[in-house]
């Protein structure tokens, strides 16, 4: 496969990884790519993004309900006053990965994020969105890099302020699925939708 956008069950071309499963298509056509807005949206975000690392994409989508439920919907105000109990709540919380780095950065993200003003979290990681006339649309997988300057300097930023567990190639996920970029390929049915 040369990457290009690949034509679906129902003939439309759509990027090659939306095809794998069913959720994928969904979260591809309704989800990835759009903007998101809002502190809590984005720190669901950046906290879902931080979970994934080292696993698929897949894994986090198939629990994200589990993990909407056990985090409180990601409400950072909530999320900040978690304590020690909550703490052992989510090691053994089967319906999220349980793994106690990507919870301790959680939890202790939520209590920085708390101190910031009301949509300081939104305005930090989009003033980070590169300039779209800049960015031809890729023709294939290829074609997308799995880090960016921008993306670098958003993880510079994050860590900067107190935030833990986001890298470059964490913060380029996070730019792609919250709409801050658009790596849907340049044939695929989602390109330039808001």
């Amino acid at each position: 496969m040369s990457g290009g956008a690949v034509a679906g069950p129902d003939g439309k071309l759509r990027c090659p990884w939306a095809l794998s499963t069913d959720d994928y298509v969904t979260y591809h056509d309704e989800e990835w790519g759009r903007p998101v807005h809002g502190d809590d949206a984005l720190f669901e975000r950046l906290c879902l993004e931080a979970f994934q690392s080292g696993l698929s994409w897949i894994t986090i989508l198939r629990r994200r309900e589990g993990f909407r439920t056990a985090f409180d919907d990601f409400k950072i105000a909530a999320v900040a006053e978690y304590t020690a109990a909550d703490r052992d709540r989510l090691l053994a919380d089967e319906g999220i990965i349980r793994n106690r780095a990507k919870i301790d950065a959680t939890l202790a993200n939520a209590r920085v994020l708390a101190g910031w003003s009301a949509g300081e979290l939104d305005k930090l990681i989009w003033s980070f969105a590169p300039d779209a006339a800049t960015r031809p649309a890729p023709r294939a997988l290829a074609d997308l890099p799995p880090v960016t300057d921008e993306s670098n300097a958003l993880a510079k930023a994050l860590k900067k302020r107190g935030l833990r567990f986001i890298g470059p190639t964490t913060a380029y996920a996070l730019m792609q699925a919250c709409g801050l970029v658009d790596d849907h390929l340049s044939d695929c049915i989602a390109r330039g939708r808001p």
